[in-house]
């Protein structure tokens, strides 16, 4: 609605994860040389944790993007399965026919597969988004996936990307094999408040923006204290502020637009 009056090609603050509007905070550029570390150097597993909507999923895609085609990698969004499915997920996300065949053989067929990328000479890249809500068996299940080795190597990196309840997890006695194995960890936090500027011009410019919309400092402040810098939470606050500055016709959105938009993400009624 607000596109043609700001002259903007796309939507600046949509909250699907496109990689192209990453902005790269000191944090999130942390993170994903923490990320790529691990897998380049073969660590086995990388643990990656944040709040919701702090963009760890857009690093995942974003992550992807960077490792190209010299990795084969499966990218698990639902972990919500029992191990027989899990595995399944896993290889089908590889590229492999596994229809019918159970557990052992799914596993087995993973495993063929992990060796002839050796003999390619390519490394496989396994991702577990959401980690938080495996089990503790399916979290053993991966760990017992990550045994497929030669001689040298690990046949498979393994990434585990979740909530915070991912690293209460991870403590329970239980399984203390996997914790062990996990030799690079991360937990990205929020934008700061001297960030925020930043990442809106910068979502604003993939967008196609000229120069406008203008956030005055205030705004930003504003809303920096409703979102505690949560990407997500900014991303909604935001195309909502331009909502509301594309009604009233104006190019800059003041200290006064956020809270209206405040208002309505809180789904106050006024007139």
């Amino acid at each position: 609605m607000y596109l043609d009056y700001y002259g903007l090609k796309e939507p600046p603050f949509n909250i699907t994860p496109n990689p192209r509007f990453l902005f790269y905070s000191g944090k999130h550029r942390e993170a994903f040389n923490h990320l790529l570390y691990g897998i380049r150097e073969r660590k086995g597993f990388v643990q990656l944790t944040g709040e919701i909507g702090a963009g760890k999923t857009t690093l995942c895609r974003a992550l992807l993007e960077e490792l190209g085609p010299a990795f084969s990698t499966a990218l698990i969004l639902n972990p919500v399965l029992d191990a027989d499915q899990l595995m399944k997920a896993i290889a089908m996300e590889f590229g492999l026919e596994v229809k019918g065949l159970d557990r052992l053989e799914t596993v087995a067929e993973i495993n063929k597969f992990l060796l002839s990328q050796v003999d390619q000479k390519k490394d496989a890249v396994l991702i577990i988004d959401e980690a938080q809500d495996l089990t503790n068996p399916l979290l053993e299940q991966v760990r017992l996936l990550s045994n497929l080795e030669t001689d040298d190597r690990k046949l498979v990196q393994i990434v585990l990307m979740g909530q915070p309840e991912l690293r209460d997890r991870l403590n329970d006695p239980t399984l203390r094999q996997l914790r062990q194995r996990i030799t690079v960890r991360y937990h990205l936090q929020a934008l700061q408040r001297s960030e925020l500027g930043q990442y809106i011009q910068h979502r604003l410019h993939v967008s196609g923006s000229k120069g406008g919309p203008f956030f005055t400092p205030m705004a930003i402040w504003r809303i920096h204290r409703y979102t505690k810098g949560v990407p997500r939470l900014v991303n909604a606050l935001c195309d909502k502020c331009l909502l509301a500055g594309y009604v009233q016709q104006r190019d800059t959105i003041d200290y006064k637009m956020v809270g209206r938009a405040v208002r309505e993400l809180e789904g106050e009624i006024y007139v």
